[in-house]
């Protein structure tokens, strides 16, 4: 019914039945592994609405930690293991990960189960995303005023001296001209002012 494939070692075809909805597979420890795949072999299909939730022990008289589930839906997954002896590692990846270090055999459960039932403890294996720590305040009314006069002196001293005029003379019909389209684009994109200058 059920493969796994603990990363560095043969794949694993010996199931244990332990009842009509409960597997059981047992791995060596060594050599160390971070990941295993459990796969539904094909030809094999789950009873509707079902799910074979996939257990962990990392050693004798250790309690099962849920690590995921797969079914007809998704027939396989991969799940990263973090061991406290250093073996396993951190960081995104497979469903989910467990604390306890590895000793001798890891036995790995699989029990078909209502998927009603174990969509909640699924949802629960799933980390809470992290709060955004990058918050952008918006530029402060110093330097809001200061990209306002660069961008208007930038517009008008391109007309500075045009007409005979002195060269710091710049006609008020031009001053005009960059309000209206200084207005326009802030119609357009009001946050313009709040990003820097390119």
């Amino acid at each position: 019914m059920f493969g796994a494939i603990c990363a560095g070692q043969p794949v694993q075809t010996n199931l244990q039945a332990l009842s009509p909805t409960q597997y059981t597979f047992t791995v060596p420890s060594i050599p160390p592994f971070n990941h295993l795949v459990l796969f539904i072999l094909p030809g094999t299909v789950l009873p509707p609405d079902t799910a074979a939730a996939v257990y962990i022990r990392l050693a004798p008289g250790e309690s099962f930690a849920l690590l995921g589930a797969i079914g007809n839906e998704k027939p396989s997954a991969v799940f990263r293991i973090k061991r406290g002896d250093g073996g396993g590692d951190e960081g995104e990846g497979g469903d989910a990960m467990t604390d306890t270090p590895a000793a001798g055999e890891i036995t790995l459960g699989i029990s078909i189960e209502a998927a009603s039932a174990l969509a909640p403890r699924l949802a629960a294996l799933k980390p809470a995303p992290p709060p955004s720590t990058l918050v952008r305040l918006p530029p402060s009314t110093k330097v809001l005023a200061q990209r306002i006069i660069t961008d208007a002196f930038n517009f008008l001293a391109s007309f500075g001296g045009s007409g005979g005029a002195p060269p710091d003379a710049v006609p008020l019909k031009s001053f005009r001209d960059w309000w209206a389209k200084f207005e326009k684009r802030l119609d357009a994109d009001p946050g313009f002012l709040e990003r820097e200058a390119e």
